[in-house]
């Protein structure tokens, strides 16, 4: 293994732990943004649905 690979392990580690801990110390507000994704997705889902229904009952 080389010092740049063994650097990359290092950091990696150091960014995997930080990540967690932040994702348990702000855990509601995680809840919170994971929440507000799953509904934007699902409204840009029904606007693409209703725009392809739209165009498909046009023809």
């Amino acid at each position: 293994m080389d010092k740049m690979g063994l650097g990359m392990l290092i950091v990696g580690i150091v960014l995997i732990l930080g990540g967690a801990y932040g994702i348990w110390f702000f855990l509601p507000d995680v809840i919170n943004v994971v929440k507000g994704g799953i509904g934007i997705v699902s409204l840009l889902a029904g606007i693409m649905f209703a725009g392809i229904g739209f165009i498909l009952v046009k023809d």
